[in-house]
């Protein structure tokens, strides 16, 4: 027994133990249940009763040996893992990169910044809405096309009224009428926010697109206010060569109305398939504020008049970064939209 105990003594002494793997090893050959030390210890029975005291002594300092050199090789890789930090995550192909601002976030944030310098504020709104604020409010009929399900998302019918039908709001306009209901008159605003029309998407149209929408209620209020207003807006946006041209045009809420349309900037009014050949875009539609309109929120139209006017904001990016294809938008193909900043 005792010439066992000390070849055992002498293989623990010279075991290295260098990694994790070692270190189970020793484990099994030393330590554990099922050790060759632990047959030593079964052993003890059948060593002569003179004898026992000895050999059971040197067979616990020969364990506390083999233990004490288990725990400190245990201590010494779990210090080693809690220090270990991955640097990042190892699976990218490439270092974390930055990214930017969305296109259409860029464009609407300088189109509030020129509103401002005006004097006009920034207003929202909700985007689920009753048919009183999106089209009764607004001088619409009740029989207006637009009301019809292949223009509109409706959500349910409301249990009285048409005015009380639910549906996803198809302008911002919305927030104006909630504007003047809460705010007497000077009102200058401007309405940004998501909009909806059940419409096929195509290179020119989407489903789902963002609109700015204006208000300025006052006394004295003149058509010209109205595009000197523009004007002013197409220059600071497009540059001061950019040509601006009004038609006449009809919107249930302002009478009378016109839509402004700019020089094409992606064929510099050559004609292409963003202006149909025709050399102009339309970016915006403007006019009068209807008096029904203001009669609907209890301001008084003969003290009172007002101008209002709306534009797609996919529609001012396609044109000042020349994107051909409104889809892009709404892709998220990151080879896009790393070119923005």
């Amino acid at each position: 027994m005792n010439e066992q105990i000390k070849v055992i003594q002498d293989e623990i002494e010279a075991f290295v133990i260098s990694n994790e793997s070692d270190v189970e090893q020793f484990r099994i050959q030393f330590v554990g249940r099922k050790s060759r030390l632990a047959s030593l210890f079964d052993g003890l029975k059948d060593v002569p009763a003179e004898n026992r005291r000895e050999v059971g002594q040197a067979l616990n300092q020969l364990k506390n040996l083999a233990e004490n050199k288990f725990t400190l090789a245990q201590e010494s890789f779990a210090d080693a893992k809690s220090n270990f930090v991955i640097p990042s995550d190892l699976t990218l192909s490439s270092p974390v990169q930055q990214g930017t601002i969305h296109p259409l976030t860029l464009v609407r944030s300088r189109i509030l910044e020129i509103f401002n310098r005006m004097g006009f504020s920034v207003s929202d709104g909700p985007e689920i809405e009753t048919d009183f604020y999106n089209f009764t409010a607004l001088n619409f009929p009740a029989n207006h096309p637009a009301r019809e399900m292949q223009d509109t998302f409706f959500i349910e019918k409301g249990a009285g009224e048409i005015q009380d039908d639910v549906l996803l709001r198809t302008h911002t306009s919305n927030v104006q009428i909630r504007l003047m209901q809460h705010q007497k008159p000077p009102i200058r605003s401007v309405m940004p926010g998501r909009v909806y029309r059940n419409e096929a998407i195509s290179a020119r149209a989407h489903c789902l697109f963002h609109q700015v929408e204006g208000l300025y209620v006052d006394e004295k209020v003149s058509f010209k206010d109205l595009k000197d207003t523009l004007y002013h807006f197409a220059k600071e946006m497009f540059g001061k060569d950019t040509k601006v041209r009004f038609r006449p045009s009809y919107f249930p809420f302002t009478e009378p109305s016109a839509e402004m349309d700019i020089t094409c900037l992606l064929c510099k009014g050559e004609g292409c398939n963003v202006c149909k050949q025709a050399g102009w875009v339309e970016i915006a539609g403007a006019g009068m504020v209807d008096p029904n309109v203001l009669e609907n929120v209890g301001i008084d139209s003969k003290k009172y008049n007002g101008f209002a006017f709306g534009m797609g904001i996919e529609r001012i990016t396609m044109l000042k970064y020349q994107i051909k294809d409104l889809r892009l938008f709404t892709e998220n193909d990151v080879r896009f939209l790393k070119q923005f900043n």
